[in-house]
């Protein structure tokens, strides 16, 4: 019974945001990712890829940016940036999600099975707020192994669980009529299985040119 109340006023309190405050969507000015930089000193994404229309469509994103990063002395390190101006599509008058997926939903409908799941503490430059947490998968498909990192970055946050990601969508379009954020991913395929400490360190190197460039795609 008490479970059925918090719900019930969850979903009253949800219903009242979307309603009755913030009605005027804030999108606030951003760059688009067609000028986001292919080379970071030895890392060179040779061509940006593009999602087929109906891939885009489900997706929801406003922008993205999908670019395989390889350096001589590193393994191949995949980035995708989704931004999403808006988490709510609002059409005739009402409105439905347009919220960003969680890669923990999609990955396993994709055929991926997530084999490893972790919240991990991260701190690096770049990042909006220090002394951040974000999700870190092993998945496997078949033989194939991978290692994914990823977090929801939102108006100066790094969010790595989802239930606080909704939460916040509904708290920043009460305050400020923004409901924008974006999805920042990275998968790093593993040769072997006892290789994960490698991936790590891919990241990391990665993540170290990439995060500085971020803030006018993912506006705080």
């Amino acid at each position: 019974m008490t479970r059925l109340a918090v719900a019930i006023a969850f979903l009253a309190l949800n219903f009242y945001i979307y309603h009755f405050m913030a009605r005027q969507a804030v999108i606030p000015p951003r760059t688009t990712f067609a000028s986001f930089p292919m080379e970071f000193g030895d890392w060179r994404c040779d061509q940006k890829q593009s999602l087929e229309p109906a891939v885009l469509e489900n997706l929801g994103a406003t922008d993205y940016l999908i670019c395989d990063y390889q350096d001589p002395s590193h393994e191949l390190v995949s980035l995708y940036v989704g931004y999403h101006a808006t988490q709510i599509r609002e059409e005739g008058g009402g409105s439905g999600e347009n919220s960003i997926h969680p890669p923990a939903h999609c990955l396993p409908g994709s055929g991926w099975d997530i084999i490893d799941s972790r919240t991990v503490p991260l701190d690096l430059p770049g990042l909006p707020q220090p002394n951040a947490h974000v999700k870190r998968l092993v998945i496997a498909r078949g033989k194939a192994r991978q290692v994914v990192y990823y977090w929801y970055q939102t108006q100066g946050r790094v969010v790595s669980e989802d239930w606080k990601k909704i939460l916040y969508v509904g708290y920043d379009r009460a305050l400020h009529g923004r409901t924008d954020g974006a999805l920042v991913r990275f998968t790093i395929p593993l040769e072997r299985e006892d290789d994960e400490p490698r991936a790590d360190r891919d990241f990391r190197d990665l993540a170290l040119q990439v995060l500085p460039q971020l803030p006018p795609y993912i506006p705080n």
